[in-house]
């Protein structure tokens, strides 16, 4: 009987007990020979499909093309290929490695590995994001050491600062501001995250200071986003202006239309016209008592000859109105109410009863008028 090949037993301990992924692998991609790890890490189900063995049958279907690209030109190139991509895990799921493989001619193999490429691939595309952030939205990314000492200073925002990216690095925050602007700084040092709005020289900034620590929660760096905020801010003014400038007109519109004229000594009218709902209702409200108090009004005349439609909660509003011009020492009178208001207050079951009402302004206006003249004698 003849001895075992020395070689191939220690080839075959090797890839048992190797902590690596390694395989061997024909030129058409099938695998002859895999680590005990690899096969630990990777679809089993689709490693050991015969008609499928190969890392190929694992290949991320994005990420296929490019693969079968790489391999289809590992024969004639003179380096190792090397590539990043998605493969099937045991777990279902699919990770980024790097597949780093060579052409060996005297044996016609291929000679590969795979390393975990997952935290490579995320710090990339973080690093990638970062950039785009900082080159290309009005904001400020720096940092300090503990000792205050700038190692990062950049992004697009220094521009509306008159500063130049790196144009810190090096120096100490500290000696280049004063003392009673870096209180703020001096809490992020100590551990606490800061976020605040200020301006400087006519530029608003919206600024985070973050503290970084290490495994042991020491703070060792403090990491400041400052944004750029002036275009929004100019914005946000000018839409209050105009907000402010909308709530003026239309407090002069509501005082056209609710015009309270003194007709008598101590008799005020107010003639209602057009939609006249329950905001428009405490608006005359407030006008309403505050011209009693300040004329010393016997009488308050509500002329509802141009309203020709009320809701149930602009009634209520009335009878609220009427009672509170009572209990100023006033009477309030309501004239000209329309046939439909007058079927609306009855359908409702509104009981006016306590309420002087006259069915034109000129006889609310005779009623007053004869009431003070008896008052008179």
């Amino acid at each position: 009987m003849g001895q075992p090949d020395s070689s191939t037993s220690t080839l075959d301990d090797f890839l048992l007990h190797c902590a690596e992924l390694v395989f061997i692998a024909s030129e058409d991609g099938a695998l002859l020979r895999r680590s005990g790890a690899l096969t630990h890490t990777l679809s089993a189900e689709l490693l050991g499909a015969p008609s499928r063995a190969g890392l190929a049958p694992l290949v991320h279907p994005d990420d296929r093309r490019s693969f079968d690209e790489a391999w289809g030109r590992l024969r004639a190139a003179a380096e190792p290929m090397v590539v990043d991509l998605r493969l099937k895990t045991a777990d279902g799921s699919f990770k980024f490695f790097q597949c780093t493989a060579r052409w060996v001619p005297e044996k016609e193999e291929v000679y590969g590995t795979l390393r975990d490429a997952e935290e490579r691939i995320k710090h990339e595309i973080q690093l990638k994001l970062l950039k785009a952030i900082n080159d290309h939205l009005p904001v400020c990314l720096w940092a300090i050491d503990k000792r205050g000492v700038f190692v990062l200073h950049d992004g697009k925002g220094l521009q509306a600062a008159g500063l130049r990216p790196g144009q810190f690095l090096g120096l100490n925050l500290f000696e280049i501001y004063p003392e009673e602007g870096t209180a703020v700084l001096r809490k992020a040092l100590a551990g606490e995250m800061s976020y605040f709005v200020n301006e400087i020289d006519g530029v608003h900034w919206e600024a985070w200071y973050l503290p970084i620590q290490n495994e042991r929660g020491d703070v060792t760096h403090v990491a400041g986003v400052t944004l750029d905020i002036t275009a929004s801010k100019r914005t946000e003014q000018e839409l209050r202006a105009k907000l402010q400038l909308i709530e003026r007109q239309q407090q002069v519109i509501r005082s056209l239309s609710t015009p309270i004229i003194q007709v008598w000594d101590r008799v005020l009218t107010l003639p209602l016209v057009g939609m006249f709902d329950s905001i428009r209702a405490a608006d005359v409200m407030e006008g309403v008592l505050r011209e009693v108090v300040r004329t010393q009004a016997r009488y308050a005349i509500l002329d509802l000859t141009g309203i020709e439609a009320m809701d149930t909660e602009t009634v209520n509003h009335l009878l609220k109105l009427s009672g509170a011009i009572k209990l100023l020492g006033a009477e309030g009178i309501i004239t000209g109410i329309h046939p439909a208001i007058a079927q609306t207050i009855v359908g409702l079951g509104v009981d006016l009863s306590s309420i002087e009402t006259r069915s034109t302004l000129r006889q609310g206006l005779e009623h007053c008028i004869r009431r003070m003249g008896r008052e008179a004698r």
